[in-house]
This record gives C-alpha cells, structure tokens and sequence, in this order.
C-alpha cells in the first residue's frame, strides 16, 4: 500500500471515482457534489440502514451524498487472516460506560469502515417472528411497532434476495416463506454437536440462513470456510453492504464520502434541517441537503442528535419526547463452552452455521418475557484466549494448558431479547473527541426479566451440550451484542422519536434509519430488520415525494 492510498488517512471516494472492491486496484465512477449543491439527502452512516437506503433513494432518482467516518476498504487488497490487524474494522473511539452493567463498545457491536459494521458482522439473517411486532398486544411486554409484519415479510425478500441468503429449503420456525435464494452451507463439526444436542431434547434446529455465498453470484466466489468471517471476508464472498448495496448505489449515482465525520445537523429559522456540517481532511465543511438522514447507530445517532441541540432545539434534535438516547437496548450473548473427546475445530466455516429459535417461538414454559435464539459456535484463537482469561481468570501457564484444548472445544451462544427501560440511555459526557465534539456516556443495567432469560439460557444449553456428549461445561455469563433503541419509532409523538417511515416528529426533513429506531429487540440478529425498514423507508420517501409531502 503506498503511503497516499492509506484508507485510514486519505480519503478514497474523491475526484469522480470510488475504489471498485471487485476488483484490485481498479475504480469505478462515482457522480461527486459540491457542498453548495442543495442534494436531496444528507445520509449519515453507510451501514445495513444508511447503506441500504442510499442505494434505493439514488435508484428512486433523488440527489445522495452518504458520510462514513470510517474508511472505504479493498476487502481483496487490505483484509488479512490477523485478528489483531483486523481490529481496524471497529469502532474503538472513546466512549464512556457505566451502569450496573456496563457494556464493551467495540468488535461485537460497532464498526468504523463504510459499510458499517456489516463488513465484519457474522452474517446470521434472521426475520423477526410477526408477533414480535405487536409485542404489547400479543405477547403482553414491551411496545408495539407501528409496522404490519405482512408488509415487513416483502422487504425481509428483497433484502434477502440482495444479499443472497444461503439457507435452508424450509425453515422450521413461522409462517412458511418461499426458499432462501441458495442452498444452505455445509454444516462443521461445532453445527453437528449443536444439532445432537436439540435432537436428543426433542426440539427442531436448522442450517442458519447467512450472507455469505454458498455458490459463485457475479464477481463474488463462494465461501471457502477460513473461518475469518468476524474480522472481515477477504474473499468477498461475505454479502455486506460494502459489496452488495453500496456498488448499486454507486452505479445509480449516489456520492459516497468516507473519514468524513459528521459533527452536527443545522437547521433553518423554521426549524427544518438545511444540511451537516463534517470534518474531511482536516476540516470543517457543511453540506447543504433538502432532507438529512441519520444512519449512525444506536450510540452514534442518539449522539449527533444532541450534539446538534440549538437555541431552538436546546434539548437536541428531534427530542421534545426527550426519549432521544433512552431505551438503549442490547441482546444477550451469554454462552455455555465444553470439550469433546472428537476434535471440533469450530473455526472451520462461519462461527454459527446452525441455531435453533425454539425459545424464540415457545411462550409457555418460561418465567420471563421475549425469547432467544441460541447457535453454534466458532471463535477465532485470540477471541478465544481472551474469554478464557476474562471469563474464567486463566493466564499464564493455566491459559497456555487451556488453549492445547482449542480444538476440542465447543459452544452454544445465545442472542436474546433484553427490555427496552428508560435507564438505560446514551447521553453527552463534558469530555471531548478530536474533533471537539461530546463523547458519549452508555449507561447499560440488566432488569429482572433480563436476568431470568439469560438464567433459563444458560440452564437449557448447558443440558444441551450434555445430551450432545460434551464434558467439563462451563458457563460465559458476561457478554452482550447488537445495540439498539435510542431513536423509537411509534404512532405517537410523545411516546417515540419517530413515525413509522423513519421520519422525525419534530422536524419532518429529518430522518433515523438505522437498528435505533427498534422499540423492542427480539432475539434474532437485527441486520436484516435493519435493512428491511431501509427497503420500506425507501418506498415511503418515494410516495411521500410523488404526492408533495416532503
């Protein structure tokens, strides 16, 4: 890499060309606007919301410019099979935690790269079950969703025709669906031992459904199962937005900036955003934009709104619920580990080739409300060596004797439901970033509903890997993923940030597209909801515009 074409310091998407990640070396034409140019959206954030939504707006025919603070990889050229290396993909800025519980911001739950965290997510593309949806009326928790799951049943097939799902021919869990546009991936040994398991406890599982390829699609090959999937596809057979939304965008004429982060939204005397203000290339310019729409996450979003707070707005933007930053929720990601006598070799393949949602779909027989998937697990040589250390206390010869049993080991990790409370919140601490801009303060506690699901989990995998043959089990009992909330879509402005098309109550040029919208979690990886509402976002942008209402 010469020294100018450095992605974590030179911009790459500049003078009408972007890097063509199909290709090493090669770039492909990008359509550039000037900061007085007045586009139609400023879109914050290149990840499953933003990524996806810039994609469909520019094919809709509106002007696109999208911001990334993170750099334009060539995953062909700048990937590598390094754990340590690939710890670039995150976003690793300073933030501030507390709470009873106080999370670790990072590899599990943030990325800094266009793309977002998609480039290094584990691709596990699951639909939400359609109760979900109406949560406070069917299932008696949470909050209902201003969206019908029917009209969320066409989007989850588009996003999952755009990402090529492989997976299986049924899926055991739902109304039933047509299949997943390829065939399922082979299963490893980690998958086998989770399916004796569910087999032996009479409950179904299945083949994950993942976005990666289990078969050539245009210039992508299939997977080949080096098993570096979490640090990044250096094959380009993983489906992330970098490689399958944003080249369409591209092509359809979308502008894509990349370290180019945006500090704060402007607006007008009437209160209507005009544009962003962002930092490239050391310094400060605005973007003026009909609409802005901010994509960041479910830290960064809540972020930038109050960061933008004016004389007008003092509590931030889109805030007179003052429910912006709060309801923050995350998903368990507790686990149970043992050994078998047979090798495993769980890093052979994606981590988590077969789940099984049992506990997603059963309501009796719990003492908690939401539910849990639960899936096989992979985790890669220095991932592993720092669970046996913070779980389990083990260093030095104590965690060299451990890791002799890498190969041998297994898991079963879990996403499950948290409850969305008010406490738990993302809010501006007094310290300050590089760009002079408020860092966050995540302020995260477990309730006791969280704690008896991950309880009820623990118990029924640790009896899972028992019934599939495994010894020496042991629980991880302090992990957690997915971030979301912060940004609530609802039918009422005092109740929600949001109206069910992403677009702001309080400011209607304003929009949030991204996993902070969720009023609940569910227990199912959030990345296809994530871009499914983008799809929908798109088409109601698209009629709002058609009929005079933007």
């Amino acid at each position: 890499m010469l020294p100018s074409d450095n992605p974590l310091t030179t911009p790459r998407a500049t003078n009408g060309r972007a890097p063509d990640v199909f290709r090493p070396g090669a770039w492909t034409p990008m359509r550039c606007w000037s900061d007085d140019d007045e586009v139609d959206f400023a879109i914050v954030g290149t990840g499953a919301g933003g990524g996806a939504l810039a994609c469909k707006l520019a094919e809709y025919g509106f002007s696109v410019v999208a911001f990334d603070a993170g750099p334009y990889w060539r995953p062909l050229e700048d990937f590598v099979s390094d754990e340590r290396e690939q710890s670039k993909l995150y976003w690793t800025d300073e933030r501030i935690v507390d709470g009873d519980n106080p999370l670790r911001p990072g590899s599990n739950n943030c990325g800094k790269s266009v793309g977002g965290s998609t480039v290094h997510f584990a691709m596990v593309s699951l639909r939400f079950r359609p109760e979900w949806f109406k949560a406070r009326t069917t299932l008696g928790y949470g909050a209902d969703w201003p969206l019908d799951w029917r009209e969320m049943w066409t989007y989850y097939r588009e996003v999952e025709e755009t990402l090529t799902i492989s997976g299986p021919v049924t899926y055991p869990w739902g109304p039933k669906r047509p299949r997943y546009p390829y065939r399922p991936h082979e299963l490893n040994a980690a998958a086998l031992v989770l399916a004796e398991g569910a087999e032996a406890l009479g409950i179904p599982w299945s083949a994950t459904p993942l976005a990666t390829l289990s078969a050539p699609r245009g210039l992508s090959p299939p997977c080949v199962y080096r098993g570096m999937c979490v640090i990044g596809c250096s094959t380009n057979a993983k489906q992330s937005v970098l490689l399958t939304w944003l080249p369409r965008a591209l092509k359809a004429g979308a502008e894509i900036r990349d370290l180019a982060m945006v500090g704060r939204i402007e607006h007008d005397g009437r209160g209507l955003a005009t544009g962003v203000r962002y930092h490239r290339e050391g310094r400060w310019r605005f973007q003026r934009a009909r609409n802005v729409v901010v994509a960041g996450y479910a830290i960064e979003t809540p972020r930038l709104l109050l960061n933008s707070a004016s004389a007008k707005f003092p509590d931030g933007l889109a805030n007179s619920s003052g429910l912006v930053g709060k309801n923050l929720m995350v998903q368990a990601n507790q686990a149970v580990w043992g050994l078998m006598e047979r090798e495993i070799r769980a890093y052979k393949g994606p981590p988590s080739l077969a789940l099984t949602e049992h506990w997603n779909y059963k309501d009796d027989g719990k003492d908690f409300f939401g539910g849990y998937a639960y899936m096989s697990q992979g985790p890669l040589p220095v991932a592993w060596s720092s669970v046996l250390a913070g779980q389990r206390g083990l260093w030095g010869q104590g965690l060299l004797d451990a890791m002799q049993d890498y190969n041998h080991q297994v898991g079963l990790k879990i996403v499950g439901e948290c409850m969305a409370q008010e406490r738990n919140r993302v809010t501006l601490a007094d310290e300050t970033d590089r760009y002079g801009l408020k860092i966050p303060r995540v302020t995260y506690s477990y309730c006791d509903n969280d704690r008896r699901l991950i309880a009820h989990s623990l118990a029924f995998m640790r009896v899972a890997l028992e019934a599939a043959g495994a010894r020496d089990i042991w629980d991880e009992t302090d992990d957690t993923c997915h971030l979301n909330g912060t940004a609530r879509m609802g039918d009422d402005p005092r109740t929600s940030v949001v109206d069910a098309d992403c677009r702001a109550w309080d400011m209607r040029n304003l929009w949030v597209c991204d996993g902070s919208v969720f009023p609940t979690v569910g227990g199912v990886n959030p990345s296809l909801t994530i871009q499914a509402i983008a799809c929908r976002t798109a088409d109601r942008i698209k009629t709002l515009a058609r009929r005079g209402e933007l």
